[in-house]
């Protein structure tokens, strides 16, 4: 289901980062970057290591302070600007319209991981029967054993501490999802579930902008990639700096 009408648009995305050790060098990570996506369609980031893309990922959710540009979230049937937009308005955007999938689970310790996965969810005023229902197929679906989901996540593997982190991220329909390397530390038998959730989410209607270095992963979900290039650096200073 895809639609001609994006849910994101981006233009002129510039971002640069300030290297103290260096004088206060000014490091340029984005510059001039233009993207949209539409409902229904999956964008996958790629280029070279150290282009940005997960500055690219981080600068769209808010987590990086753009210097300039426009990042506009199609919410309530209007657009709302993201580049310099008051930090509630980012905190409603991703409360209600743009999901993140990072690769790393933060979370309380000693709350279970059922209780982890079904906190957007409850937050958002849903029913704690229905969230907790939600969270524990998500759980299943994802390989994650029944015996595991009243212990804290911090006691389990890198690979099931993902797992949790992507059901947690999913429990809720974002129309926007943002994924980092979803599948980055799960077994072969995971990372189909995880394609599969991924597939789902884009075939209902999300817009979904990835970056995903399994390439198999890659040609299974993504509709269109985006080549992202590491703008030129200043003097002695090396490209890979950029994450």
């Amino acid at each position: 289901m895809t639609s001609s009408r994006p849910a994101l648009r981006v233009c002129g995305l510039t971002k640069s980062f300030i290297v103290h050790a260096q004088g206060d060098l000014a490091l340029p990570v984005l510059r001039d970057v233009a993207l949209s996506v539409s409902p229904g369609e999956c964008l996958a980031l790629v280029g070279p290591s150290g282009a940005g893309k997960s500055t690219l990922l981080r600068s769209l959710y808010g987590n990086y302070r753009a210097d300039g540009g426009s990042i506009r979230v199609r919410q309530d049937e209007a657009w709302t600007e993201l580049v310099g937009a008051e930090p509630r308005t980012v905190l409603d955007v991703r409360h209600r319209t743009m999901g993140f999938v990072s690769q790393f689970l933060r979370v309380i310790p000693r709350v279970s991981a059922v209780d982890v996965v079904a906190e957007p969810l409850r937050r958002r005023g849903s029913e704690p029967a229905e969230a907790r229902r939600r969270a524990e197929f998500l759980l299943a679906m994802l390989g994650i054993p029944a015996r595991l989901w009243s212990l804290p996540p911090a006691t389990f593997s890198g690979g099931e501490q993902q797992r949790v982190n992507i059901a947690r991220s999913l429990i809720v329909d974002y129309p926007i999802l943002l994924l980092d390397e979803p599948t980055a530390s799960l077994d072969a038998a995971n990372r189909d579930g995880v394609v599969e959730l991924i597939r789902q989410r884009r075939d209902a209607g999300a817009a979904i902008v990835g970056i995903f270095h399994d390439t198999g992963v890659r040609d299974a979900v993504a509709t269109r990639v985006h080549e992202v290039l590491p703008p030129a650096q200043p003097a002695g200073v090396s490209p890979g700096v950029a994450a």
